[in-house]
């Protein structure tokens, strides 16, 4: 049983350390001008290194000039499908807009939000 302890403690440690696991990354792909009030698609695309029961991205959300469009919550049991992911956001664009994305690592946060300027043309 002692020894059980401490392989235990370095496993978690070994799970979520920064050199098999990073923060959650995001990018954005989508138009950079369109005609007034078109639905363009916006795909969110999700990097983060590590994917297990201790250690995943836990949520995902897209805002357009800092209002919320889109959010994921994901949890130990319901987690990403990989370390690599995507999700489509539909948005009409009525007018310039500033599309932003952001996930977060459980336990190592986020490298910080993903920007996309869709002018109106």
């Amino acid at each position: 049983m002692k020894k059980i302890v401490p392989l235990f403690v370095m496993l978690l440690f070994v799970l979520s350390s920064e050199v098999l696991a990073d923060k959650t990354a995001v990018t954005l792909a989508g138009p950079e001008s369109v005609a007034a009030g078109t639905e363009v698609t916006i795909t969110v695309n999700v990097r983060h290194k590590g994917n297990n029961a201790f250690h995943y991205t836990n949520w995902v959300v897209v805002k357009a000039d800092g209002v919320e469009i889109a959010r994921w919550d994901f949890k130990a049991s319901g987690r990403p499908e990989d370390q690599n992911f995507s999700r489509e956001v539909k948005h009409t664009v009525a007018k310039a807009v500033e599309i932003t994305a952001q996930g977060n690592c459980n336990i190592h946060g986020s490298k910080g939000p993903a920007v996309l300027k869709i002018a109106v043309r």
